[in-house]
């Protein structure tokens, strides 16, 4: 045995990953009008719990009300929501079954652009479609 060049031993790397259901759940939502092009309609808080809560409310009655919804952003015609996890589906049926309300002579309802139980996953795709939707100088042609 050498001391000054002891033998190596092979090198180990141990990973432990544990992924958990988490609580929460996350749905991005867009207001859809029978005239997409008014930009004057604009989301705010109070009309995203309305409108949820009126699609709940008409998917799945009294049960569909008791489900908490967090709005987590709200900006211009899109917003941000988090519902518990075991609540998603009957919250996303419940959005894409309901007819929406007719306001100023239009039509409004709300739109599931996407949902997810991991936030991260949904606004990495965000941030994608906005590197390849905007046309400013760095963006490819």
């Amino acid at each position: 045995m050498n001391p000054i060049n002891p033998p190596k031993k092979p090198a180990r790397e141990i990973l432990t990953c544990t992924i958990k259901s988490p609580p929460f759940s996350y749905a991005h939502l867009e207001l859809a009008t029978d005239d997409d092009d008014d930009d004057t309609v604009e989301l705010d808080n109070l009309q995203v719990k309305s409108y949820c809560t009126a699609a709940l409310r008409q998917f799945l009655g009294l049960t569909g009300v008791a489900i908490s919804i967090d709005i987590l952003s709200v900006h211009g015609r899109q917003c941000w929501v988090r519902v518990p996890r075991p609540d998603l589906g009957s919250f996303a049926a419940a959005i894409t079954a309901w007819d929406g309300v007719t306001e100023s002579g239009s039509r409004r309802l709300l739109r599931i652009k996407r949902c997810s139980d991991w936030l991260g996953v949904m606004i990495g795709v965000d941030g994608q479609e906005r590197l390849w939707d905007d046309r400013g100088s760095n963006s490819p042609p």
